[in-house]
This record gives C-alpha cells, structure tokens and sequence, in this order.
C-alpha cells in the first residue's frame, strides 16, 4: 500500500451543500450550526451560497447568515458562487475565499446554470479577476467529474479539459466533485493520477457522495496517491437531487473516525462533532444517514 499521509484537511460543506438540498431551516438555526462547527476543530467551513433566492429559496439569507455567523479565529470560512453578480455579492460579504462550480458534462450545466460549459468557464474568468483583483482566491468545483445523471459515462479527457481551461484561468485550486455517487476507487486512481501528470502543482480537494455506498472507499483510494483534501458535510446533511432517497454528500463524523482511527490527523473533536451532528439532526428534524451518529465511535463501549 502507498504510504499514507499523516494529516488531511477537511472543509465542511454542511451548512451550503448540505442544507441547500433539505427542506428550508431558519437563519439562526443555520449561524448556530457554523458556530457549533467553529467550535469542532474544523479548519475549514463552507458556510453559504450566492444563489438567486428563486433557483435555490433555501439559501435566500446567505447575506444575513455571514453578517451575523462568528468568525471564530483559526477557521477559514467560504461561499460558493454561480455566476459573477454572486461573486460580487460574496466579496461584499466579506469573504476572501469562493468557489465557482462548472460542470464536465453540457447537460448537467445546463440543467444547473442554463449555460453550457463553454460559456461557464469563460464566465469564470471573469470571476477569478475580479476576485484576484480583490485579494480573494478562487477555487473551480468540477462537478459530474466521474458521471452524469444524463449523459452517464463522462469521459476523463473532458474532465481535463475543463480543469485545464480553469486552471489556465488562473483558478487557485481545483476540485472534483462526484455529483451523483458514481466514482468507485479505480475511477477515482485513474482521474487522480491523470490530474497530477497535467498539473502536479495544482492544489487539488475531492468532493464524494455516498449515494452508492462508495464514498469512504473513493476518500481511502485518493488518500494513497497522497490527496489530503476533502469535503464532508456533518451528519451526512443533504440529498442527492438525482437519486430519489438516497444519502448524498459523505458524513464529516464517518471521515474522521475513519481516518483517525488510520493514524491521519484531521485535528477535529469527534465527540464534539458529534454533538453536532445531533444538532444539525434536530435543526433538519429528519433522521441523517450518518452510521456514526447513530453507532458511535469505536471507542464507545457498551455496560457489560
């Protein structure tokens, strides 16, 4: 086995993946949620989206939630972006950080930007200047990066070309996003490897779905070609819009105890994320899909 990395880094999307796919929470349960979180160890927090409050109601207070949440030191805090006005508007905002999502396959941008992807990374362009312009760094989100509920198969040669196209931009990182949970750990080596031949200097984060009950298997694939950045959303928050009742985005709790568990440092509080996890549970008022949550961890002995 390829030597693993001793620590990783985690941004926890749960307060904007992760809610915008429940039915709407109010604005002070989401600022206690990214507070709560703030207080977990996470280093990272992916708190709102700049969306237009008729495409996606449930994030319609992203200005109020980041004018009220605590920015507790030591975490870095960031908005995803759709277009350039959301750009605008996230700066205002006050955040230094943003990500732009554009997706591989037409179809899926289409269905989600009503533009195709050509137009979207030339849209991107203009964001990653004007961000740069303001001091802010730009992170390109390819989704549908291993699959696209439509189109399916999405071959990996198009995958680069929209990464390369992003990262000639001057994108600050890059990401791929398996929108729909149709990665599985050999998919993953091939387009890891491939990503790091054309642009081993790129910083790169992975964003798994656990839809089809892959994603801790794709997060230990990447781990031995030495990735060490990844989302998780706490409790396992969120849907996945294409796949009627399955579980979406992989739980921030699961990915610690595992990792943890292997001798990878995240520098989170289990016990405290935990709590909330339970938390974030209440505020969606649904059972989440974390097994975690619901067996605890391996520490968590049972009265003999």
């Amino acid at each position: 086995m390829t030597d693993l990395p001793t620590a990783l880094s985690l941004r926890e999307v749960g307060p904007r993946d992760g809610l915008q796919n429940e039915d709407p929470v109010s604005t002070e349960a989401k600022i206690e949620l990214i507070d709560r979180l703030s207080g977990t160890g996470v280093s990272r927090i992916e708190a709102v989206s700049f969306v237009h409050p008729r495409a996606i109601p449930q994030m319609a207070d992203a200005a109020e939630v980041a004018d009220r949440m605590t920015r507790a030191s030591g975490v870095r805090y960031s908005a995803l972006v759709p277009n350039l006005k959301g750009a605008e508007r996230a700066l205002d905002a006050g955040f230094s950080e943003i990500e732009v999502v554009v997706s591989a396959s037409d179809t899926h941008n289409k269905k989600n930007l009503n533009r195709g992807t050509a137009e979207s990374l030339d849209d991107i362009a203009a964001i990653i200047d004007l961000a740069h312009g303001r001091g802010a760094t730009v992170q390109v989100i390819v989704s549908t990066a291993w699959g696209c509920p439509y189109e399916g198969e999405v071959p990996t040669e198009r995958v680069l070309w929209v990464a390369g196209t992003a990262a000639a931009h001057g994108a600050d990182s890059l990401s791929y996003g398996d929108t729909t949970g149709m990665a599985t750990p050999t998919r993953v080596t091939r387009l890891i490897g491939e990503t790091r031949s054309a642009h081993p200097d790129k910083p790169l984060n992975l964003h798994f779905h656990n839809t089809r009950g892959t994603g801790l298997a794709n997060v230990l694939a990447a781990l031995q070609l030495g990735v060490t950045d990844f989302d998780a959303s706490v409790g396992g928050l969120g849907g996945c819009p294409y796949a009627p009742g399955a579980s979406g985005n992989i739980a921030t709790e699961e990915l610690v105890h595992m990792v943890e568990d292997m001798g990878i440092d995240t520098g989170v509080d289990l016990e405290a994320l935990l709590e909330t996890a339970a938390y974030a549970e209440r505020a969606v008022g649904r059972t989440l899909p974390s097994q975690v949550l619901r067996a605890g961890p391996r520490t968590r002995l049972a009265r003999a």
